[in-house]
């Protein structure tokens, strides 16, 4: 079952995950943002940082709601975590409002990190390992197995807390059924993984809301001298592994590393052979888990919820029964991608259909959530990411067609601010105003080149101007103008066709029709005086001569 998904509705094309997935198991298609299951190691990046809620967690109260009605015990193993997702509430109140709801039983998931925390330290006495990782986290398990599966040899092959608590309710409670509760996405996925241990795994969210739903609010209570104990409570702290153990070997190292960029740099180092003898606990999230995707998405506060903790822990361990080693035993297997590198000459060339045609041209700008452009290229390859992401792909283009059309047009065309001052003239602009370059004008105010007026009228009511034919006496054109204005840019555009041509063949013609008016006017007149001097001879003649003449002028005024 899948972990994590895809709200599509809700996905805006931002690229936004992409940038912050430290292993890049984000697949982009038709503008949408889908996770790749087998490649995901669950850190919640991209549940934390999407501000569309395009990323949900799989809901499992459905799934618990079922357990419970099975008649089954059901035990919650709480994640010591609680105490800062729930402040001023205290064990005994968490278990008091999740019997409400009808669970059996509520634990402390710091019983089962006592248990771990042992087994890292006999782990460490015998030196069973020049590195030793510590298991507990599931995301960085996740990140070795697909990512770093050379360094698997390094994991330290110990159940995690939940694990082993969990276990531990199933040999104490014949027929218990478990639901871990914290703020992991990866937990769901570990369950899932290693059957037989947790039945369902809860957010704080999911636990939060079902009590909403059922109008329980936990309430603080007195703890008793019992829950008051518990080392191990630190156990979701940046380095609160290390502080539970007591027992140290001077052989080794011994090291906290939280944050998921800083555990990729420290594997690296491993696998380089930088680090040897050490003792490594590993976190995927920033400030242990106590800053679990959950948390940090709605209470991002870790420095707060890390007191809470400290506060809360007793400076004793809680007294389990310790298993025997073979019982903690956990067996990570390699977890294979599917994804192959492609060669360099496919990269090549898909550099190319990008527009980076030189080493020069791979600005590495990261605004498609890769590094590099070359690590782009291979994501298309690997069918991760469209050619489509690129940004300055896009506004090159963009902008390449733009100016295709502004600089092949015969139309002049100037783009204006509020403020009157040109930002753009194409190059028939340039032409009909008679500069040498644009530049002569961007930035200055139209009124250094065109009569502001129109400008004005349109900027101030929002009326457009619509093939005006104006007369430009200072350039000697005649144009036709429209002026548009664009609210939502804050833009004025102003085409201007020029038709001085079709105006002075017209009026070369005004000039032929009046000349042919004027010259038939005059032979009218003639042959008037003409039929006067001869009436007597030519008689209905000059009547006929006049009409025809007449209508011959009517003719001419009409074209």
């Amino acid at each position: 079952m899948e972990c994590l998904i895809l709200n599509k509705s809700n996905c805006k094309n931002c690229y936004k995950c992409v940038r912050h997935c430290p292993v890049k198991s984000i697949r982009v298609s038709g503008g949408q943002a889908h996770i790749i299951q087998s490649e995901c190691i669950l850190c919640g990046r991209c549940f934390v940082v999407c501000q569309q809620r395009a990323k949900q967690i799989v809901d499992e109260t459905e799934k618990v709601r079922v357990l419970l009605q099975s008649g089954a015990p059901v035990v919650a193993s709480l994640a010591p975590s609680f105490v800062a997702n729930y402040p001023g509430v205290g064990i005994e109140g968490m278990r008091e409002a999740l019997k409400q709801l009808g669970f059996a039983d509520v634990e402390e998931t710091a019983l089962g990190a006592a248990m771990v925390k042992t087994e890292y330290e006999n782990m460490t006495e015998q030196h069973q390992q020049k590195v030793i990782i510590s298991s507990c986290c599931h995301s960085v398990n996740l990140l070795i197995q697909m990512h770093f599966p050379d360094l698997m040899c390094y994991l330290a092959p110990v159940m995690s807390p939940m694990q082993a608590h969990c276990q531990d309710i199933r040999r104490r409670i014949p027929g218990a059924k478990t639901v871990f509760i914290g703020p992991c996405i990866a937990k769901k996925d570990e369950a899932q993984n290693y059957g037989g241990l947790v039945d369902a795994v809860l957010t704080f969210d999911e636990l939060s809301d079902w009590l909403r739903k059922e109008r329980i609010t936990p309430r603080a209570t007195a703890d008793t001298e019992q829950t008051k104990k518990g080392l191990t409570r630190i156990f979701p702290t940046a380095g609160g592994i290390l502080r539970t153990m007591t027992k140290r070997n001077p052989d080794y190292v011994y090291l906290a590393v939280d944050g998921i960029e800083n555990v990729m740099a420290a594997l690296r180092d491993i696998r380089s052979g930088n680090l040897s003898d050490c003792f490594l606990e590993m976190n995927a999230c920033a400030g242990g888990c106590v800053g679990g995707p959950v948390m940090e998405k709605h209470r991002s506060s870790p420095v707060k919820n890390g007191i809470a903790l400290q506060r809360y822990s007793g400076e004793r361990d809680f007294e389990v029964q310790q298993p025997d080693s073979t019982a903690l035993v956990k067996v990570f297997r390699r977890i294979d991608r599917h994804a192959s590198y492609p060669s360099e000459d496919e990269i090549r060339e898909t550099l190319h259909k990008m527009g980076k045609q030189y080493p020069s041209d791979e600005l590495n700008c990261g605004s498609c959530g890769y590094e590099t452009c070359r690590d782009k290229a291979v994501a298309i390859l690997q069918g991760k990411a469209e050619i489509a992401m690129c940004m300055p792909f896009l506004k090159e283009r963009a902008e390449s067609l733009s100016d295709a059309i502004s600089n092949s047009t015969p139309d002049a065309i100037l783009v204006l601010n509020e403020d009157l001052e040109v930002q753009q003239a194409n190059p028939a602009a340039v032409r009909l105003l008679n500069l040498r370059s644009d530049k002569d004008i961007l930035g200055d105010n139209v009124v250094n080149v065109l009569d502001p007026l129109d400008f004005i009228e349109v900027l101030t009511s929002a009326a457009q101007v619509r093939d005006k034919r104006e007369y430009l006496a200072e350039y000697g054109r005649y144009v036709d103008k429209t002026i548009v204005y664009n609210r939502g840019h804050h833009l004025l555009l102003c085409l201007m066709r020029d038709v001085t041509e079709a105006e002075q063949e017209r009026e070369r013609r005004e000039d032929l029709r009046r000349a042919t008016v004027e010259t038939a006017d005059r032979v009218v007149e003639k042959q008037m005086r003409i039929v006067q001097d001869i009436a007597s001879l030519l008689g209905e003649t000059a009547a006929e001569t006049k009409i025809a003449l007449t209508r011959l002028k009517e003719s001419i005024e009409h074209e």
